[in-house]
């Protein structure tokens, strides 16, 4: 049986824009869920995502079930971090894409939710399969995932609201100047490489990254920074150091030569996420050990006894400043 969920709007303005924010959604996804009927304002189906509601209006929504596809066989295992009745937090593996697509012929994070039999949320009876935000294919680390619909919205909020981050962990090339540095600048992709992204663009979204130098590696050719995001844009922090001149080991779309040192992965982690538990109110935190691949790459170049101070979790909060 399909979900059903009630709301009153409190005030004036579009359909789409007051379910978009109180179930935490898109407004296309909420249009696509208004084209399956399954939209009704004062008991009557809704034709229009546009259409103006008044006050103390109600509004009924039937989530229809996710269709069932078949699950590709899956050859890695993930590191599950935390789980319970709402969440499941995990360490994902580099080289592991996480939605499925057509260009996609190997098995993604879906699949290995569904080969595990995790129940997830099916907000707009979507193949959303309970994932509230990504990590690009080779970047490793923290993920959350909402195990129901009502967790699924209130994680979705709290990407918006900023209540939910994580800290990312990098090796670049050449050094950054300062010990800290802020970039904001809009992200779009680019009219030159449609698989890249590029900043300052006119269509471009705002976005704001911080970095924290962390260690200098013994040749003083890498860098191991620290990474805060204050919005969520695809690339983000790969874009803004290409602004700079710079990039991560590993990265080949955003490389600025070849002959700098190589690594079979991007040497990108996003080390730890912090949110508030969907259930109890309360703000908890994980932390994502890194890989082989990226572990022995730094135990190379970098001193250990530093990397191992710099990576208390502690020193990495409180060098980034909390204002948004």
């Amino acid at each position: 049986m399909d979900e059903v969920k009630n709301y009153i709007c409190q005030k004036v303005e579009r359909l789409d824009t007051f379910l978009a924010t109180q179930i935490g959604q898109t407004r296309s996804q909420i249009a696509h869920l208004i084209k399956q009927n399954c939209v009704r304002v004062e008991g009557k189906k809704v034709a229009r995502a546009g259409m103006k509601l008044k006050v103390n209006q109600k509004i009924k929504v039937e989530f229809p079930h996710a269709k069932k596809e078949e699950a590709l066989e899956v050859n890695f295992d993930v590191e599950i971090l935390y789980e319970d009745d709402d969440v499941l937090v995990i360490n994902k593996p580099s080289g592991v894409t996480v939605h499925p697509a057509p260009s996609v012929k190997e098995a993604t994070l879906v699949d290995w939710l569904k080969h595990k039999g995790i129940r997830l949320s099916t907000i707009s009876g979507e193949e959303r399969h309970g994932i509230v935000h990504r990590l690009d294919k080779g970047t490793s680390g923290t993920m959350v995932v909402a195990k129901n619909n009502e967790s699924h919205e209130f994680l979705s909020k709290q990407l918006q609201d900023k209540s939910m981050g994580r800290y990312y962990l990098a090796v670049l090339t050449p050094p950054l100047k300062d010990d800290i540095t802020t970039i904001e600048s809009n992200i779009g992709r680019s009219s030159h490489n449609r698989l890249k992204m590029a900043c300052g663009l006119e269509h471009g979204k705002y976005a704001k990254t911080m970095f924290k130098v962390l260690a200098l590696s013994n040749d003083e050719k890498n860098q191991f920074v620290a990474c805060k995001l204050f919005t969520g844009r695809t690339h983000q922090i790969r874009v803004h150091l290409e602004s700079l001149n710079r990039h991560i080991i590993g990265d080949h779309i955003y490389a600025i030569s070849p002959k700098v040192e190589k690594s079979e992965r991007i040497l990108l982690h996003a080390y730890m996420i912090y949110f508030i538990h969907p259930r109890t109110k309360e703000k908890v935190s994980f932390v994502a050990s890194l890989d082989e691949v990226m572990k022995n790459f730094i135990d190379n170049k970098f001193n250990k006894e530093t990397i191992d101070e710099v990576m208390d979790t502690n020193y990495i909060m409180h060098s980034f400043t909390t204002d948004t």
